[in-house]
C-alpha cells in the first residue's frame, strides 16, 4: 500500500472542514475523491501534501510517517498539482517546470544536461513545448495549468497528488492529461476531480466527500449510481454503461423530468 490516511481532522478556526476522514491508495491505483463543492475534497489532499498541517489523524506514505518526514524526501516521494498556483514573479514557463527538479538537486546545483531533457519531455507530453521561452504571467488559464501539470511530470515523483487539474482545460487537454497519467508506468495517482464522467472513465475507485466526511467508496459502479448521486448531489440523472469504454456514462436530468 503506498498511502493510508486514517480519522484525519483538520478545522478552519472553530469549523471542521474534514472530519474523520480514512482512506486507502495502493500501488497503481488511480483513485478519485469527488463531493459538491465545500465537501473537503482539496482540504484532504492539502493535508496530506503538507500544505496543512492536520488537527489529528496519522498519513503514511510506504509505511513511513509522512507528517515527520522531511520535506526534501516526501517532494521526492509526491508530486502535486493544486488549484491555486500563483507565481510572484514573471518566470518562462520551462523555468517553471524547472522548478520540479529542485528535489533532486543540492541548493546551489545548476540545471544540467538530464534536467533540461527532462524539462523539455515535461512540457512536450502536455503541449505545451512550443511555448517553453514564453512568460508563464502571460498564459492563459489553461496554459497555465497544464505548465504546473509539467512541472509534476518533471519532479519523475511516482506518485501524483491532482487537486482538480484539469479545471480550466478543455475537453481535448483535459482528456490528454488523464490519459498521459494512466499511460505512465509503476504510478499511484489520487486525485479530486469535479466531473464524475471523467471520474468514471478513469478511475480504479472511488471516495465521495459530503460535509466533510467520507460518506461512500468502492468502484465506479459502485459508487456512481442514480441513487447516489441525488443523495450526495440532489439531483436526478440517467446511468448507463456506455457501449464503447464500458464504463459508467452519466447524464444529468434538469428539474421535471
Amino acid at each position: 500500500m503506498r498511502l493510508r490516511v486514517e480519522n484525519l481532522t483538520y478545522s478552519y478556526g472553530d469549523k471542521d472542514a474534514i472530519n474523520g476522514v480514512s482512506l486507502e491508495v495502493n500501488q497503481g491505483e488511480f483513485v478519485g475523491l469527488i463531493g459538491p463543492n465545500g465537501s473537503g475534497k482539496s482540504t484532504v489532499l492539502k493535508n496530506i501534501y503538507r500544505g496543512l498541517q492536520p488537527d489529528s489523524g496519522t498519513i503514511t506514505m510506504d509505511g513511513d510517517n509522512l507528517l515527520r518526514m522531511p520535506y526534501r524526501e516526501s517532494a521526492l516521494k509526491m508530486a502535486v498539482v493544486g488549484q491555486e498556483n500563483d507565481v510572484p514573479f514573471d518566470f518562462m514557463a520551462e523555468e517553471i517546470v524547472a522548478m520540479g527538479r529542485s528535489p533532486h538537486k543540492k541548493l546551489f546545483d545548476a540545471d544540467n544536461a538530464q534536467d533540461k531533457k527532462i524539462v523539455h519531455h515535461s512540457l512536450e507530453h502536455v503541449g505545451m513545448e512550443k511555448m517553453a521561452k514564453r512568460n508563464y504571467l502571460r498564459l492563459s488559464g489553461g496554459e497555465k495549468q497544464r505548465v504546473i501539470i509539467a512541472r509534476a511530470v518533471a519532479q519523475e515523483s511516482d506518485f501524483y497528488i491532482l487537486d482538480e487539474p484539469t479545471n480550466h482545460l478543455d475537453i481535448s487537454y483535459q482528456m490528454q492529461i488523464f490519459d498521459f497519467m494512466k499511460r505512465l508506468e509503476n504510478v499511484t495517482v489520487l486525485s479530486a476531480i469535479h466531473d464524475l464522467n471523467m471520474a468514471a472513465l478513469y478511475c480504479d475507485r472511488i471516495y465521495v466527500l459530503q460535509e466533510g466526511k467520507v460518506v461512500l467508496s468502492g468502484t465506479p459502479d459502485e459508487v456512481l449510481t442514480e441513487e447516489n448521486i441525488y443523495q450526495v448531489y440532489g439531483v436526478k440523472s440517467s446511468v448507463v454503461k456506455h457501449p464503447i469504454t464500458g464504463r459508467r456514462a452519466i447524464t444529468f436530468l434538469p428539474a421535471g423530468i
